[in-house]
């Protein structure tokens, strides 16, 4: 059976329960609240999220769909030279920030591809992110204090997590982080330079206040990079008796953060789980999965991003680091 661009957009419309964008109307935030102009105030730097079919013929044949978080000329890349002609985001897309600089419609265009995104729509369509976290949620909301996108959870510890390690551990383990460890040793044994570093060993699971063996028993599950602040805390602890422990996901805090003094005040304990490097197995797998028993007829693969930190003079071949430092000295060098 033929699987056409319109079918993955139905797909998806189905597996958010109707969040997606079906007509040029939907485009109004009264009609479609998923429809979210996201802005720090920087002049002209304003996104616009559009669940659904970004670019592309809707009657165009699949051939294979990508599904990934973030969409760059890498993945674009990828796309055309693997032949799939779908990508599917989980973050915004935005001309030109995700397409190497030039405008979507000359890149997708010249490679045929369609490309949808799935953001917002998709947040809170399932409980997976507590799930790996060893808590099953008993509140949740996608808007917390007002805020669009402010995440929280509060939940309470699944059986066979009894302490903080437990929690770690579990998660190191769905992660398969021994794996990453394993391949960034190597990658630094082949090119002969310790100091490369990866987001996912870099940032991997960490306690903040506490230790391992704390116990753990009621959990406030926050993002920090989506509004979070210590005024949600102080509430969120006297509204839910009992909690023991805060956890950050997706994004994390550092020491000096004014949520890791708070969280010792009030004597919980602060973990930072998945960093953002892992949220494509926390929604990305699940929504590629609903995609597949959606369309069973078409082959979907996994984009995973692996981004690395090399010291300017070990990078790349010795020839390259020569080109560089002509191109500098010769050209870029003022002074």
């Amino acid at each position: 059976m033929t699987v056409y661009v319109k079918d993955v957009l139905t797909a998806l419309d189905d597996l958010t329960n109707g969040r997606c964008l079906k007509t040029p109307g939907d485009w109004s935030c009264n009609k479609n609240p998923f429809v979210v102009t996201k802005s720090s105030s920087i002049p002209g730097k304003a996104v616009t999220e559009m669940p659904g079919l970004v670019w592309g013929d809707p009657d165009m044949e699949v051939k294979k769909i990508a599904v990934m978080m973030t969409m760059t000329e890498s993945a674009i890349e990828l796309a055309a030279a693997t032949g799939v002609n779908v990508m599917v985001t989980h973050h915004p897309i935005a001309d030109a920030a995700s397409s190497g600089g030039v405008l979507l419609k000359y890149y997708l265009g010249a490679y045929n591809i369609a490309a949808f995104e799935l953001h917002e729509a998709f947040h809170g369509m399932h409980p997976g992110i507590p799930w790996l976290h060893g808590h099953k949620p008993y509140f949740a909301t996608v808007c917390y204090d007002g805020i669009p996108g402010n995440i929280v959870y509060v939940g309470d510890v699944l059986p066979e997590i009894q302490t903080v390690g437990d929690m770690m551990t579990r998660l190191d383990k769905l992660m398969n982080v021994e794996v990453d460890e394993v391949m960034l040793e190597s990658e630094r044994k082949i090119r002969n330079c310790h100091d490369i570093y990866e987001t996912s060993v870099a940032a991997r699971c960490k306690i903040l206040v506490g230790s391992k063996d704390r116990p753990m028993k009621k959990v406030i599950h926050m993002f920090p990079h989506c509004g979070f602040n210590c005024d949600h805390l102080e509430k969120l602890v006297k509204d839910n008796p009992g909690v023991d422990t805060l956890l950050a996901t997706i994004s994390r805090v550092y020491p000096g953060h004014a949520l890791i003094a708070k969280a010792e005040a009030l004597g919980l304990n602060f973990v930072c789980g998945n960093s953002h490097a892992m949220e494509i197995f926390e929604n990305g797998i699940p929504m590629a999965n609903a995609i597949k028993k959606h369309l069973p007829e078409a082959e979907v693969v996994i984009f995973r991003e692996r981004m690395t930190s090399v010291p300017l003079d070990e990078i790349g071949s010795q020839e390259i680091r020569d080109y560089a430092e002509n191109m500098s000295s010769q050209f870029l060098h003022r002074k």
